[in-house]
């Protein structure tokens, strides 16, 4: 079994696992070690405790299902967990995966012990999931070939593996399948001073100069998310080094993300869009999400699954049985104010 690039940056490592080349500065970003992964403390223990105990037996890891927002580091967990074990990391998605043959051809392709991740599994068709099942608990397969009178079902027993899935909507996951995997953990958001840390970490990485006010200034408005973060790293870098001689400092950073048209608080323009048409086209809500959608033109899944999170967290929206309703907040943000007798002054 090839074992994991030893360098610091992994890039082979990511390559490999990827199927796909990718640059020393995308692996450098990418931690793969515990140590070196930045918050989500209770889940990075929970995988820590599962690691220790399947090197110490020497065995295959068991199922892992990590759920969460996009951004904040469910693919680069799976990543962490082979390089901790020394094994193999195979990355698919969830509507990749579109018959049977293909989810025979990942699994016999693995070796003992790698790990196969696969990303929004709940998007997996329904009659490959039932394939799954037999695969994750007893370790094979049984394969149908042919059609009609020459039909004929074929047994094929496939490598101890560890199934590592990833979905941004849980609630869309089968009880079956949800049931199947030993430890299920939630990723959030992270807050402004573990952000902080991750933004200096990645401009020292990327050898970007950044003193703490420019690391405070993007972290404050990266959403949360990692992911946000390290994008907006680095068009302030390049905004850094085309108006500001290459440092990144507060007043560099502010002015870089409103030319992005990020507020201090994170609001991008589609988020001030949805605020805005909820509350002059539909005097602040109930308004579903579908009609949300179609007046900003962005698709639904898109608002729901990148959007709406942020904004009910930090209180611009909030989610009720008739649809989404705009709060005093959601208002404000847009500088607009409720009237009297509107949803949005009765919160």
């Amino acid at each position: 079994m090839p074992s994991p690039d030893p360098s610091p940056k992994g890039t082979g490592f990511i390559s490999n696992a990827l199927a796909a080349p990718v640059s020393p500065a995308e692996a450098a970003l990418r931690p793969l070690t515990f140590a070196d992964f930045t918050g989500q403390p209770k889940t990075v223990e929970r995988l820590q405790v599962m690691v220790g105990a399947a090197k110490k037996r020497g065995e295959a890891l068991n199922h892992i299902l990590l759920s969460g927002p996009p951004g904040l580091g469910k693919t680069t967990l799976a990543f962490i967990l082979g390089h901790e074990l020394g094994r193999n990391v195979r990355v698919t998605s969830g509507p990749v995966v579109e018959k049977a043959g293909d989810l025979a051809g990942l699994l016999t392709n693995l070796e003992e012990g790698d790990i196969l991740f696969i990303d929004e599994i709940h998007r997996i068709p329904k009659t490959v999931e039932e394939y799954l099942y037999s695969a994750m608990e007893d370790f094979r397969l049984d394969i149908m070939i042919d059609q009609g009178p020459n039909a004929r079902s074929v047994r094929l027993t496939i490598p101890r593996f560890t199934l590592v899935g990833a979905t941004t909507r849980s609630g869309l996951l089968t009880a079956p399948l949800r049931s199947r995997f030993t430890l299920q953990t939630r990723l959030d958001y992270y807050d402004h001073p573990t952000l902080e840390g991750i933004v200096r970490r990645s401009c020292g990485l990327l050898k970007v100069v950044i003193d703490d006010g420019g690391a405070r200034e993007i972290a404050t408005r990266a959403r949360g998310t990692p992911r946000v973060a390290n994008n907006l790293i680095n068009f302030v870098r390049d905004f850094a080094q085309e108006r500001a001689q290459g440092k990144i400092t507060q007043p560099v950073a502010a002015a870089a993300l409103e030319l992005l048209e990020i507020d201090a608080a994170g609001l991008d323009e589609m988020d001030k869009r949805m605020l805005r048409v909820m509350a002059e086209n539909y005097r602040g809500g109930p308004v579903g999400m579908s009609t949300i959608a179609i007046a900003v033109g962005e698709e639904t899944e898109t608002l729901e699954e990148v959007h709406e999170p942020f904004l009910i967290q930090e209180g611009y929206l909030q989610r009720t049985s008739q649809g989404r309703v705009l709060t005093p907040k959601g208002y404000h943000a847009v500088g607009l104010k409720p009237a009297a007798g509107e949803q949005g002054s009765l919160l």
